[in-house]
């Protein structure tokens, strides 16, 4: 396509070379007529001449031969340390003495995928899917975050001072060697595949127990909101491999699926929304204590679910999920 101040486009080419090959104009008045040079409107000319119309269509400008191009054996070891160490074009270019404008040409050559969408382990490309209705799929996993104290934490008041606090608490515990201990919060979460719409608690532990209390209360939640759950998938953590989870899950009518051992990443999805929640709540700001902390969960999770723009659903999860009562959009 003609840049903005091009003075022909393809019609205008085609005009101008008829003009001077059929209607046998000298090139100067056809140039003076179509406003260009006299080089130009015989180089238009003679590209009538040898194809016709379709010579007047735009052309790649780069060049038949590049004798500066970087030499195959390079372009192979470039391509090798990607491969088999998942390297950036910054330190592939220090470990062969290359820039990294050299580098990163040769792999957008090689059509490369960015090591953002490959699976680090593997190097394979990272397969996504998303299940096609609220409620087919249903991610299940748990967070464990360090209690904080009253007066603040070490990330914020340091380590000599968040150790005092620690101590100053007064539902420490103490470990064997004298230490306070205040315990951790375990972050319960529910995401749907489809709509990324969460579900979060905050509880005392990770037993059994709790973790089927948990699935009953979230699974309430969702029907609340219209989403029929039909699957719910979950790591293999021993609160999900009991035979009361599984109980549960049969008295709702749902479905249990399992992650593959050691393989995380299948259950991405609420992964990733953790690492959003530890981002954006639980290290948000400076809190002065774990119940400022936990009374600004709701609140959150209302701005995730109904206000927060999620990339991979293009809006708010709310707005993946038809007919939701009280939907902010």
């Amino acid at each position: 396509m003609p840049h903005a101040n091009a003075p022909l486009t393809e019609r205008g080419r085609l005009r101008l070379a008829r003009c001077v090959v059929d209607d046998k104009w000298p090139l100067r008045r056809a140039a003076d007529r179509f406003q260009v040079s006299p080089t130009t409107a015989k180089r238009w000319a003679d590209r009538y001449r040898a194809e016709g119309v379709a010579g007047m269509i735009d052309r790649s400008s780069r060049p038949h031969t590049s004798p500066n191009r970087t030499p195959r054996p390079i372009e192979r070891r470039v391509l090798h340390l990607r491969r088999s160490k998942r390297l950036g074009p910054v330190r592939i270019g220090w470990r062969l003495g290359l820039p990294a404008s050299t580098c990163h040409a040769v792999l957008r050559r090689a059509g490369a995928a960015r090591l953002s969408h490959l699976d680090r382990a593997t190097a394979e490309p990272i397969r996504r899917y998303e299940h096609p209705a609220p409620g087919d799929l249903i991610h299940v996993d748990i967070k464990k975050l360090g209690n904080i104290p009253d007066g603040g934490g070490w990330r914020t008041q340091g380590r000599h001072q968040g150790k005092l606090n620690r101590t100053a608490t007064p539902w420490h515990t103490t470990d064997a060697r004298g230490g306070a201990r205040l315990g951790y919060a375990y972050l319960h979460t529910a995401l749907d595949d489809h709509s990324r719409l969460a579900y979060t608690e905050i509880l005392a532990d990770e037993t059994k127990e709790t973790a089927a209390g948990f699935w009953r209360r979230a699974h309430a939640w969702f029907a609340g909101h219209g989403i029929t759950i039909v699957r719910v998938l979950t790591d293999n953590g021993s609160c999900y491999v009991s035979r009361l989870w599984h109980q549960t899950c049969t008295q709702l009518g749902v479905r249990v699926k399992k992650t593959r051992p050691y393989r995380p990443q299948t259950n991405g999805k609420v992964e990733r929304f953790h690492r959003t929640l530890t981002e954006e709540w639980a290290y948000a700001k400076p809190y002065t204590s774990e119940n400022a902390r936990r009374k600004a969960l709701p609140r959150f999770l209302h701005t995730y679910n109904h206000h927060r723009h999620h990339t991979a659903v293009n809006g708010p999860p709310a707005s993946r999920v038809p007919n939701l009562s009280g939907q902010n959009t």
